[in-house]
């Protein structure tokens, strides 16, 4: 009886120490000290605005892929050359947009398509980059004391939503009133990853059946001479440069009227069947193909009579003694090797996701599609980065020799995998297993630096890093300011190329090293190329009874020229090679002068110009 009693009174105490502590509850969250987190109110906006940090951080990340291919980092230019005049990346309203697919410049078929994880780790690295920037100085001004940790970030696109974790310590504290949290979950409603897959099944028709370049094709043989025969006895001319627009002008207009079967475009406005290319599945998303005749492209011609100005045609008589029936004919053929640019955009009202792809017709024919052994991996490719095996050490120091904290990732073949950061300049920890892979180390104020390490033999590393400075370029053409436009560019010895164009960008980062710098001034100019008439002159059978014997007469007409002006020509500039130190670039300041060349009246005057250039110098003062 009594220990019933004991636990009747236990139950009690316990009932009312339950009714007790909800009470409080209840009472700090009606006086709002508390949320239901379990942080106070009061210190709830600071959390609140770092996870909108992240948030919009992560819709410019999307951003940023979207119009780039699904690259933020952009892949290392690769020029272009004379045979193939098209570099790594298109410039697409300032954009550099890496190619999916394009001829490089020694003629070798290349491709860089990011995977979907591959876009998911470099958002999270720019996501992880740009928190640490957010902006707390409105609670700073209010007494607040936030200290932030290094973020960790992880992202994963799904079709129609990008989820974000960051694993970050944040502390917040205000007087006596202090809280924490590590961890923030964001979700952004995005179509990316829907975007990209239709990107992918775009991509992988076009490389398994070339059905852009069948296009391409169809709009040679539509807009330009290629193959025919005309009844004429004076023989067929074309102006090269006329061919050449209206190429241009059929391929912009055809390219941009192609359509993916599907619902989102008028079927009331579309030209024809001909212009719907089938996925095997309806889509639903706008597509648009766009090429502009202010791209690059490479145009040659190929025939009997071909030059930069005119492409003729000359008339053949079937066989003697057929002149008194008047018959003859004009036989063309031109071949034409034709590549240009093509950019495909996947975009709702909201978002938008490019990538350019280059179009090929070789002799007149679209081309083969991809051999074999361009396979690109999907999302299931072999991941490196999911083994690190191998432990690893990596000291980093500035050119003094102190230490300096530097975000380190290692390249091996096309994978990069993210390794850490060192703490007190050095690291310790673990990579994937690879021969001659190349350590990569960034870090603010430092130039960013490659380290070709093998994890397989080595173990440690020592990596001294540049220190870049912001220099400002100052001109002299001739001894006088620059009047003009002028373009600037350093080429280091490790390959590292900046440029800048004056008077409009004259600030520079620069770091240690030998370069070699070239200049070119440019500036008004009034050169003429002067219009002309040219003679042309066929043998033609003579009517009447003379040309029923084989007789013939010389027939001449003329081709008039138009005048031609080149309103921007070559003013000055120069080429030179230069060690830059520390002590120069600490100043601020490279002062650069060229000499000028005088003012081109005629494409004489220019040809001298250009050939001066090559033996003018650069000086640094």
């Amino acid at each position: 009886m009594i220990l019933r009693q004991k636990r009747g009174l236990m139950t009690i105490f316990i009932i009312i120490a339950i009714v007790i502590v909800v009470g409080i509850l209840v009472y700090f969250l009606v006086r709002g000290e508390f949320d239901v987190s379990g942080i106070p109110s009061e210190l709830q906006p600071v959390f609140d605005l770092y996870a909108e940090c992240v948030k919009e951080e992560t819709k410019a990340a999307i951003e940023l892929a979207g119009s780039q291919g699904g690259y933020i980092e952009v892949p290392a230019y690769m020029h272009g050359s004379e045979y193939a005049p098209f570099s790594s990346q298109l410039n697409f309203l300032g954009f550099p947009v890496p190619y999916w697919y394009y001829v490089s410049g020694n003629g070798l078929v290349k491709e860089q398509i990011p995977s979907k994880r591959d876009i998911e780790d470099s958002m999270a690295r720019y996501v992880e980059e740009k928190v640490k920037d957010c902006n707390f100085d409105s609670f700073y001004a209010q007494g607040y004391n936030i200290e932030i940790g290094k973020p960790d970030v992880r992202v994963k696109i799904g079709d129609e939503k990008v989820n974000v974790e960051v694993n970050s310590d944040l502390i917040v504290s205000k007087s006596e009133t202090k809280a924490r949290k590590d961890k923030y979950e964001v979700e952004v409603n995005s179509k990316i990853g829907k975007f990209y897959n239709l990107a992918r099944k775009i991509y992988d028709k076009e490389k398994k059946e070339a059905i852009l370049d069948n296009y391409a094709v169809d709009v040679l043989r539509l807009y330009a001479p290629v193959d025919g025969v005309e009844i004429s006895c004076s023989g067929k001319i074309w102006k090269t440069n006329d061919v050449i627009n209206e190429l241009k002008l059929g391929l912009e207009a055809n390219m941009g009227a192609l359509k993916f079967k599907g619902d989102y475009y008028d079927l009331t406005k579309k030209k024809s069947k001909y212009y719907e290319i089938d996925l095997g599945e309806r889509v639903d998303e706008n597509v648009n193909l766009i090429y502009s005749r202010i791209m690059p492209i490479k145009i040659e011609i190929v025939g009997e009579s071909v030059d930069d100005r005119l492409m003729i045609a000359s008339p053949v008589g079937i066989q003697e003694g057929l002149g008194i029936l008047g018959f003859c004919y004009t036989p063309y053929h031109f071949v034409y090797d034709i590549s240009f640019p093509l950019l495909i955009q996947i975009y709702n009202n909201d978002e938008l996701f490019q990538f350019p792809v280059i179009v090929v017709i070789d002799n007149n024919d679209a081309r083969q599609s991809l051999p074999a052994d361009f396979e690109v991996g999907g999302d299931e490719e072999f991941n490196l980065c999911e083994f690190m095996t191998q432990d690893i050490e990596v000291n980093v120091y500035d050119i003094n020799l102190n230490k300096a904290d530097a975000n380190i990732s290692y390249q091996c073949f096309n994978q990069r995998c993210r390794l850490g950061e060192s703490i007190s300049g050095r690291f310790v920890g673990k990579a994937p297993s690879c021969l001659n892979g190349e350590l990569l180390v960034r870090s603010d104020g430092f130039s960013d630096k490659k380290e070709l390490f093998s994890t397989n033999t080595q173990r440690a590393v020592d990596v001294i890093m540049d220190k870049e400075y912001e220099i400002d370029l100052e001109l002299k053409v001739g001894g006088k300011d620059l009047e003009g436009t002028s373009i600037v560019s350093f080429v280091r010895d490790d390959g590292k190329s900046l440029s800048t164009v004056l008077p409009d960008v004259s600030r520079i980062r620069l770091s240690e090293g030998n370069y070699k710098i070239t200049v070119y001034v440019y500036g008004n100019s009034s050169i003429s190329i002067p219009g002309g008439k040219k003679t042309q002159c066929q043998e033609v059978p003579r009517s009447g009874i003379l040309g029923f014997f084989g007789s013939t007469k010389e027939k001449c007409f003329d081709i008039v020229i138009p005048e031609t002006k080149i309103e921007y020509a070559l003013r000055g500039g120069g080429k030179g090679e230069t060690y830059l130190l520390p002590e120069q670039l600490e100043e601020g300041k490279l002062k650069l002068n060229v000499d000028s060349l005088p003012l081109p009246k005629s494409l004489e005057d220019l040809q001298y110009n250009y050939a001066s250039f090559e033996q003018m110098e650069v000086s640094v003062l």
